[in-house]
């Protein structure tokens, strides 16, 4: 019987040309304009790190010693605070983060030197976040703790200075220091830049940063301490810094700590301990707000950050609205062509077809419109993501179409068919066959 649905159908789509492709294009437009917008939504806002994300937590205290109402602590630490959870190992594995400009260059090749971003971090910071590599390895925990002068550098800045060649064991001269490169990077593109993010919270939606690329260069952080010391941002103060840059006796908050904790019970565990940490801060006056600690998944630190740019957000919104307004213009279209061959339902009523055979013959030919104006919003939709991959924005690169996307572009496009066709469908249903006949 679906075959036969589907003969009239085409049949029917034939018959009525211009109609036929007025519906196509306003189904084409609807799902190109909607489906572009949300597969941008769809890279920008999904789990970064699937099966691994809900392990990893975001550590918060309030180091603030001023008395105030803030109810939430600082996005990050200072120096004293980051170095005592650090080092007391209460969580599987543990990373101080901190990010930095430095000048670099590699004093065996001709290139001038490079400003380029540094991450310094701990050790076991590459296992946490499933950092892939293409040559070496992470430097141990014993680097950390000896300041070894070595650093990891990304895929792109070993093509750029090495032509893409094994550079394990080379040099790399940041600032006046001379460090040797342990590993280089498989090409790694993290959704947002998730190990790094703070301040999202106070950008007024203005996030698109936080999916720039990772930063070419990672040293120790014990090892950058000295060898880029002076050149770190402070994310605040609540006095000046004797000297700007230098901030690990300063007053200022600017590390961020992750801890990687397998299971409830051990995040329980720690929450635990930092509360008491807190309490004994709090005994000795540094800190006077012990109840400000938090502990976040990296999921819920994302979300609470409210990375997904709001421009974005709102481009998804009206996409949709634009959808919706070329559905009610389709659901016109189809009501228009089914009345219009009441002649031909009321010969087939009186031939014993049943109303709900002329409803699923008129939802077929709904859902075939729908099928080709999916192919069409298929092709919108990658024109669409073409232009966005031109735009100046950090996270044109990652722009494409995953096979979870394409799959929904036609379901979508059949599902607003249908939805399109349901009442047409109905009322052609409702045709009264001895009426129509009268007028034949």
């Amino acid at each position: 019987m679906f075959g036969y649905y589907l003969d009239l159908a085409l049949r029917s789509l034939k018959r009525n040309k211009v109609l036929t492709a007025l519906m196509v294009l306003a189904i084409a437009v609807g799902i190109g304009a909607s489906m572009t917008t949300l597969t941008v939504m769809h890279l920008l806002s999904g789990d970064p790190l699937p099966g691994r994300s809900d392990k990893l937590f975001y550590v918060q205290v309030d180091d603030n010693p001023l008395p105030g109402k803030q109810k939430e602590p600082m996005d990050v630490m200072t120096y004293q605070s980051a170095m005592d959870l650090w080092t007391a190992h209460k969580g599987d594995r543990q990373a101080i983060i901190v990010d930095s400009p430095v000048k670099l260059r590699a004093p065996d090749t001709t290139l001038p030197p490079l400003m380029m971003p540094m991450l310094s971090t701990t050790a076991d910071f590459f296992a946490m976040f499933d950092v892939p590599f293409r040559y070496g390895g992470p430097w141990r925990a014993e680097d950390d703790a000896a300041r070894a002068r070595v650093a990891i550098i990304s895929a792109d800045l070993n093509d750029k200075l090495f032509g893409g060649a094994n550079s394990v064991g080379r040099t790399l001269r940041l600032r006046d220091t001379d460090v040797r490169i342990v590993g280089v990077l498989a090409p790694w593109r993290p959704s947002p830049r998730y190990y790094n993010i703070a301040g999202g919270r106070f950008s007024g939606g203005k996030t698109a940063d936080y999916y720039s690329k990772p930063q070419d260069v990672i040293t120790p952080f014990s090892s950058a301490l000295e060898l880029n010391d002076g050149n770190f941002y402070q994310y605040s103060c609540w006095q000046l810094p004797p000297a700007p840059g230098h901030l690990q006796n300063a007053p200022c908050v600017w590390l961020a700590l992750w801890v990687q904790l397998g299971s409830a019970a051990k995040a329980t565990a720690f929450k635990r301990f930092l509360d008491g940490y807190v309490g004994e801060q709090v005994k000795s006056g540094r800190i006077v707000r012990p109840e400000n600690t938090r502990l976040r998944s990296l999921v819920e630190w994302l979300d609470y950050q409210g990375v997904v740019p709001s421009d974005v957000r709102l481009q998804t919104w009206l996409s949709f609205g634009f959808l919706a307004i070329c559905l009610f213009n389709t659901i016109g279209l189809l009501l228009a062509k089914f009345l219009r061959r009441g002649a031909e339902i009321g010969v087939r009523r009186a031939l014993g077809a049943s109303r709900g055979a002329i409803f699923s013959q008129c939802l077929v030919e709904a859902g075939m419109i729908g099928l080709i104006g999916g192919i069409g919003g298929l092709l919108l939709t990658l024109l669409g993501l073409s232009l966005v991959r031109r735009q100046p924005v950090a996270f044109a690169d990652m722009v494409h179409l995953d096979t979870r996307m394409f799959l929904l572009t036609f379901v979508l496009a059949i599902a607003t068919s249908l939805l399109a066709g349901f009442l047409p469908a109905w009322r052609a249903s409702r045709v009264t066959p001895g009426l129509q006949l009268k007028t034949l």
